[in-house]
């Protein structure tokens, strides 16, 4: 009996990843408010976007594998063994290296796999990585702009209409300890959570602030010559005492080879021409 439960489980699980799989929505032509005032890496400005399609949601476990198992693909982390991952207890921004961890184990293998995780978010992925599924999938990542736009959903301040730091929980899966020296289990989860369990802004995009910072394309100042990779909107290691990142105005950096327990991705496409047949489309009314 509990053989059959759990095959049950495993299941349902596919079938909703496979409900998430390909859904996209799209951003119509405009021009938008972005920015803060007191920002200098992003500071207030109107920018002109041409329409693009974006995941509903992040990129999950099991989209990945469907990359790995058709390419042979091997990730940084799993040739490199250079992994960061996170376990309650470490001061505030310390994070370990686990030579263990990888997309399947992203929190490294003494803490558990995968196999019942296949609609949360891929992580511990490279920046490298995540350029290489593009190729494959025939798509993209976001701009800085792009990426904005879809999150503010029409406001013109840091967080969506009906967003705030009071209510968040409702949102986004994110840190609610006062530190990490204990583990939180508030919300339901210590690390990732599936998919689409909370709340979507207005415009039907699930998980933009919290469960993992999403890598985008574009450069700041002070990049210099490095090379340097950016994500934005916060994770669930975020809390309003440490990293509060889960806005439209933050944007972190990090190397493009390394890959965190908490970074992950979500895709965009120019055309609903290249999407496949199983693909749902939204469509927002235009401005």
């Amino acid at each position: 009996m509990k053989k059959l439960c759990y095959v049950i489980a495993l299941i349902f699980l596919y079938l909703r990843c496979e409900a998430q799989a390909g859904k996209y929505i799209q951003i119509p032509a405009g021009n938008y408010h972005l920015g803060e005032v007191s920002s200098v890496e992003n500071p207030k400005r109107v920018v002109h976007i041409d329409s693009f399609w974006i995941s509903e949601f992040e990129l999950t476990n099991a989209e990945f594998e469907k990359f790995i198992l058709a390419t042979g693909y091997k990730t940084l982390a799993e040739r490199y063994h250079n992994a960061m991952v996170f376990e309650p207890g470490l001061a505030e921004f310390r994070w370990l290296q686990d030579s263990t961890a990888y997309w399947r184990f992203p929190n490294g293998i003494s803490r558990g796999g995968i196999e019942t995780k296949m609609d949360h978010p891929v992580t511990c992925i490279s920046y490298k990585d995540v350029l290489a599924y593009c190729t494959w999938a025939d798509c993209r990542l976001p701009s800085f702009d792009e990426w904005e736009v879809a999150a503010r959903a029409g406001s013109e301040g840091p967080y969506f209409d009906g967003f705030t730091k009071e209510n968040m929980a409702d949102y986004a899966n994110v840190w609610h300890g006062k530190d990490h020296l204990k583990a939180d289990y508030s919300d339901g989860y210590l690390y990732t959570s599936p998919v689409g369990k909370f709340k979507p802004n207005p415009w039907g995009l699930y998980d933009i602030f919290g469960n993992v910072f999403e890598f985008c394309t574009g450069r700041l100042e002070r990049d210099g010559d490095r090379s340097v990779a950016h994500a934005r909107g916060g994770s669930w290691w975020c809390s309003k005492n440490s990293c509060a990142a889960f806005n439209t105005v933050y944007i972190g950096s990090v190397h493009p080879n390394a890959s965190f327990s908490n970074l992950g991705f979500r895709t965009v496409k120019n055309s609903h021409e290249s999407f496949g047949s199983k693909t749902g489309m939204k469509v927002l009314y235009s401005r």
